[in-house]
This record gives structure tokens, sequence and C-alpha cells, in this order.
């Protein structure tokens, strides 16, 4: 018996229609990009470190409407140099009672809604939490410096 033949046409409209299922499945299953990393503190906000100065911290939590624990660290952060900052961010860093890091949460303490800090001005800042494991160590975090912008 002899093979069946397609038309130009519907062999056209086959392998289109291939290539279309293909993209579709693959839009549809590829893994998602990675998304690209956060900005790192540059030599010359490593220099202007020393002139923001956090103080007043405390802890402070509470339970939230969905019966799970909101923790919010509260401070005041002053900027002792010579420019405005835009943005500056921190690296909360949550530990288990072994001393080992068990959250590493990024939050801003400057920018945002708030906006810029001019120099010699303090400012208050409220960095809330709800995913912090329950094998924290309740210990205030370390606060370590992760990005700043000047304007």
């Amino acid at each position: 018996m002899p093979a069946a033949k397609l038309s130009p046409k519907a062999l056209v409209l086959t392998l289109g229609g291939a290539v279309i299922l293909g993209l579709f499945a693959w839009l549809t299953f590829a893994p998602p990009p990675a998304p690209p990393p956060p900005p790192q503190l540059t030599a010359e906000a490593k220099a202007y470190f020393p002139n923001l100065k956090l103080a007043d911290i405390k802890l402070q939590a509470a339970e939230s409407y969905v019966n799970s624990r909101l923790i919010e660290i509260l401070g005041n952060v002053t900027n002792d140099g010579n420019r405005v900052v835009k943005v500056a961010e921190v690296y909360c860093v949550f530990r288990d009672y072994n001393g080992q890091e068990i959250a590493r949460e990024r939050a801003t303490v400057i920018g945002g809604r708030a906006g810029s800090l001019p120099p010699g001005q303090t400012r208050a800042f409220r960095l809330p939490f709800d995913t912090i494991p329950q094998s924290w160590n309740q210990a205030p975090p370390r606060l370590v410096m992760a990005q700043i912008q000047f304007e």
C-alpha cells in the first residue's frame, strides 16, 4: 500500500501547528528565569556607611488577623554625613538558639513612602516580618547594611 502524501499546504499547516504547540509547551512548563540579584553595596556606599547610625532598636510582636505572628523591628536612623540618602536597605539576620542563621530578610530603612533622608536628620523606621521561622531565638536580629543610594 503506498504511503499517503501530504499536500504542501497541509505540510506547512502541520509543521506550523507543531512549532506553535512546542512554543506553548516551552513557555508554559519551562522554569522561570532567575530574578536579578539585588543591588550591591558600592565602594562609595561602604565609605559613607559609618555616617548612617541605627539607634533605639527594639522588637515588637503581635498576632495578626489570620493567627500568624508579626515581628516588627522599630528604631531610628540618623544621617550624620553630608549627602542626601535616597535609599538605604539592611539585611536582618535572624538566628536560632544554636546561633545558626535561619532567615535573612532585606528591608528598607530609608526611602519608599518616607522619602530621602537629608544630612543631619533622624527618622523612625518600622520593619515588619511575618515569615520568621518558629526556631528563631527571639533575640534582636543583626542588621547589616545592604545598599545605600544617593540623590
